[in-house]
């Protein structure tokens, strides 16, 4: 990977796959939003802007190459091989097939509480229902960055508040759910660092001690806040996949990266 600072922008330049309309449009962040060929959003406070100049080139605006090691290189996986796990998934011909379609997915490394937030707010809703939610959420309670930019509420934040505050959002019975989540995190009952050093198997144990959160949200959670690519969410696309294709069980090609091979698969199997 090459990294250059070039006027107001980051040159990225990487030999390995990425797409950003198929990585920030399939169901793991809801804060992206694309203006012509920019995609622009806000993660661990930082406001940024992306553009794709082709499949190997990306331009980074409003950050630094400091911002970029710490956060950028992180959040957009950057420091995985996925050529050689793709490469791997194309032993099995329905991963083949969602490769072939969507090559350049890849998992989004999102900060914890906001993809535990995100995804209690996920449950029994649709992608534009979620978007509103979450932008209201961060236009009430966030801090705003200028220019129409605002960060995610931090669980202390939201800790501090009533089922009242939460009620503008229009988030109906996941505010209760909402607001467990963060006092259990606020207070550290929910211990993130220990989430981190241990197997999937305590994570899922620790997240589903909040109010609401079922092995969907978990696993979710799991995948795209705690960087555990052996989470494997399963959704209702993902029934009809593991149904219609896998009746046996995921192929053995596709551990222990079963995550990423799952984001493949949802997104191809949802937009035949």
């Amino acid at each position: 990977m090459n990294i250059t600072m070039k006027g107001n922008h980051l040159v990225v330049e990487t030999d390995d796959y990425i797409n950003l309309d198929y990585s920030l449009d399939c169901g793991q962040s809801f804060r992206w939003k694309k203006s012509e060929n920019i995609w622009q959003a806000v993660a661990f406070g930082k406001k940024i802007s992306i553009e794709q100049k082709d499949e190997n080139t990306l331009f980074f605006y409003d950050t630094t190459e400091d911002d970029f090691e710490k956060i950028w290189k992180i959040y957009f996986d950057f420091e995985r091989d996925y050529k050689t796990i793709l490469s791997r998934f194309e032993n099995d011909s329905y991963l083949y097939e969602a490769i072939k379609k969507y090559r350049g997915i890849r998992v989004l490394n999102q900060e914890p509480w906001e993809a535990i937030c995100s995804f209690i707010i996920s449950q029994n809703n649709n992608i534009p229902r979620i978007k509103g939610i979450i932008d209201r959420l961060c236009e009430t309670f966030g801090e705003d960055l200028g220019d129409g930019f605002y960060s995610f509420p931090s669980a202390e934040k939201i800790a501090e508040l009533t089922a009242e505050d939460l009620a503008p959002l229009r988030s109906g019975f996941r505010a209760k759910y909402i607001l467990d989540a963060a006092k259990k995190v606020a207070e550290k009952e929910i211990d993130f660092d220990s989430i981190y050093i241990n197997d999937i198997s305590y994570g899922r144990e620790e997240l589903m001690k909040i109010k609401g959160v079922g092995p969907k949200v978990a696993e979710c959670a799991l995948l795209y806040g705690f960087k555990k690519s052996d989470a494997f969410p399963v959704d209702v696309w993902v029934k009809r996949i593991m149904s219609e294709l896998y009746p046996d069980g995921i192929p053995a090609c596709a551990y222990p990266e079963i995550g990423i091979a799952q984001q493949y698969l949802f997104h191809w199997r949802r937009n035949v």
